[in-house]
């Protein structure tokens, strides 16, 4: 049978490399988006931002706090396809259809700027904006394919690819690059890293705490190997693509 991913493409490669890297947007960016805000909202820690299928207003800034980004299945459950952090953007998944695709949930309380799109797109005549329009949409894609990717790896190599991405997300934003505090649940986790069940997240938790990579105390984190953590997300990214993911 031939892989569903190929451990030696080089876009795979690619990609799955952009997953770990800040999607935080630079300072300069923040401002220009800001100055298209109409208003700032904070959300409570469980309340929803939008709901899936809201007609397409706002993006959203966050400036503060976590956002949590999911679907509704037909089992009455949801499935996690984001996190969004300080200096992120969130609601371009309603651009295509001008409905949003997902709902937006805070897991903790969270502020955020709301950018109305109609506003955004008319700005397309400023050569700065235009040029942020476009990094946006190609952060979105990238985002999207470097997520289907990596639910083809085994369950270490998506666990250690999700703690190296959140570790730099909250670094670009200050804090420390090795310890840090997990606003989302070892289910939401599972679910985000293509349906992983919640024992399968933290069996591998156990993993890396057996091996000294991490120190784990409820959701606090710290990052003790960094170096090796990044190989074992290396080694599963480009020689275990094509094995079957465990669930």
């Amino acid at each position: 049978m031939t892989p569903a991913v190929s451990p030696t493409s080089g876009n795979s490669g690619h990609h799955l490399r952009e997953y770990s890297l800040p999607s935080r947007i630079g300072d300069d960016d923040i401002a220009r988006l800001e100055s298209l805000a109409v208003h700032r909202r904070k959300v409570r820690s469980a309340q929803t931002l939008y709901h899936e299928g809201e007609p397409f207003v706002f993006v959203y800034l966050v400036r503060s706090g976590t956002l949590k980004s999911s679907l509704a299945m037909a089992d009455g459950g949801e499935r996690v396809n984001g996190f969004y952090m300080a200096g992120e953007l969130t609601g371009l998944d309603a651009v295509a259809y001008g409905r949003h695709a997902s709902s937006a949930t805070a897991l903790e309380d969270t502020e955020v700027s709301a950018i109305p799109y109609a506003q955004l797109a008319l700005a397309t005549g400023n050569t700065d904006m235009q040029g942020l329009i476009a990094r946006l949409m190609s952060r979105e894609i990238v985002r999207e394919h470097s997520h289907a990717l990596l639910s083809q790896l085994r369950a270490e190599g998506r666990l250690a690819a999700f703690l190296l991405n959140l570790s730099r997300r909250l670094n670009a934003r200050g804090y420390s690059l090795s310890e840090f505090h997990l606003r989302m649940t070892r289910a939401d986790i599972g679910s985000y890293l293509g349906g992983m069940s919640l024992e399968t997240v933290s069996r591998t938790f156990s993993i890396f705490q057996q091996q000294r990579l991490l120190e784990v105390n409820a959701r606090h984190i710290h990052i003790i190997d960094r170096d090796a953590l990044t190989r074992v997300f290396e080694t599963h990214a480009y020689d275990d693509a094509w094995r079957k993911p465990e669930r």
